[in-house]
């Protein structure tokens, strides 16, 4: 595993010095491609912190759309399809050279997982003993440097190794202590997720009483989203399948509009003033001629379809302004702690799995039949120091 060479040995007790295995279970994504790129194995080296980083023992990871899009190759510019086109078997037109989340090749074999929730069990020489037994969350957009890579800003899991295993190493900076009444399965579906829907709606500037339309509404950042633009005090109109309708209310949403109805023909023109957008795919032009003029579309995935035609005209005679969100502004992450904390947001989790059926989870988590997120279980570490 490609992991940093610390200088010198981590503070630990003697009592974690002999709890802490030296090999661990995890899943090795060995290459872009199907669920058999997923290879579970239990003989796996346990990684050692640096000297300004923490291992972290993983109670639960999240699955997300960036671990099926980073394993298909999906962000490569030669795939034109949806992510569930490839979901399973992969793609056949993958270029490894841009198929990394960051548009740059993947060293593999890496273990994927951008959600982690879980406890400090060793530190590095330059962090305080102190952080030892903290439960924490991984700030899931890093912004310190991993394998001495140029990064500015990159994904736990995709460019360095993250949380789909028993043990993860994490810069000991981007490691949030949590303070909260929330299970270790709901806090690891908060980072990826929530970080992404609340920076989309910071992106947008959505205020209280401004009208917001969630397009896939019904997934893990989607049920975020709607729960977050309630927070902020906004109208939300959520696009679901109507088999979900009611966790998107139960979420905030003041009205659901199916998925398979044309939107424009669901709400009237140039009503919205935010559009919040996971899915993308062909219908995106058109559904900005439902923004007021002046009003905002925000997109941070594509799972739809990364290819869609826009009408210029609209966007300019509309004063129309169109982000894509990938960076986050540090006070992101910390603004979700805080909310955490004070027990102001908490996500739906459909199911949980043992770690090991990973590829039973994508399968479930690609057929988007579940609401809100899935989560998978690493077995627990025995009290011998052997892995389980």
């Amino acid at each position: 595993m490609p992991q940093n060479s610390p200088t010198s040995p981590p503070q630990q007790s003697a009592e974690q010095r002999t709890a802490i295995p030296t090999t661990m279970s995890a899943v090795l994504l060995t290459g872009h491609g199907g669920l058999e790129a997923l290879e579970y194995r239990t003989d796996v080296v346990v990684p050692t912190p640096g000297d300004d980083e923490v291992l972290i023992e993983v109670s639960a990871a999240g699955v997300n759309n960036t671990d099926i899009n980073t394993r298909i190759g999906w962000y490569s510019k030669s795939v034109n399809d949806e992510t569930e086109a490839g979901a399973s078997a992969g793609f056949d037109d993958v270029d490894d050279s841009d198929a990394g989340w960051a548009g740059k090749p993947l060293a593999f074999p890496r273990i994927q997982g951008a959600d982690v929730c879980g406890r400090i069990r060793a530190v590095g020489s330059n962090v305080g003993s102190d952080r030892i037994g903290e439960r924490v969350l991984v700030r899931n957009m890093l912004r310190s440097y991993v394998d001495y890579r140029p990064f500015e800003c990159w994904t736990f899991g995709s460019e360095c190794d993250g949380g789909f295993a028993q043990f993860t190493v994490a810069p000991a900076q981007e490691t949030y202590a949590v303070d909260s009444e929330l299970s270790d399965v709901e806090l690891a579906a908060i980072p990826c997720a929530y970080s992404t829907a609340e920076n989309m709606l910071s992106r947008a500037d959505v205020k209280a009483g401004e009208k917001v339309l969630v397009v896939g509404a019904s997934g893990g950042v989607g049920l975020a989203a709607v729960q977050l633009a309630a927070r902020r005090g906004a109208t939300v109109l959520g696009v679901s399948s109507p088999s979900k309708a009611v966790d998107v209310r139960g979420h905030g949403a003041n009205e659901v509009i199916d998925r398979h109805t044309r939107l424009v023909e669901s709400i009237s023109s140039g009503s919205l003033d935010a559009i919040i957008d996971v899915v993308g795919g062909p219908d995106v032009g058109e559904s900005l001629t439902l923004l007021r003029r002046g009003g905002t579309y925000a997109v941070a995935g594509a799972i739809g379809g990364p290819i869609t035609e826009i009408d210029l005209r609209t966007v300019y005679l509309k004063d129309l302004s169109l982000l894509g969100c990938t960076f986050q502004e540090d006070s992101v992450f910390a603004g979700l702690v805080a909310y955490i904390e004070r027990n102001e947001i908490r996500p739906l989790i459909s199911k949980t799995y043992p770690l090991s059926d990973i590829r039973t989870a994508q399968e479930d988590f690609t057929s988007k039949k579940l609401p809100g997120k899935l989560v998978l279980l690493p077995p627990a570490v025995r009290s011998e120091g052997t892995n389980a």
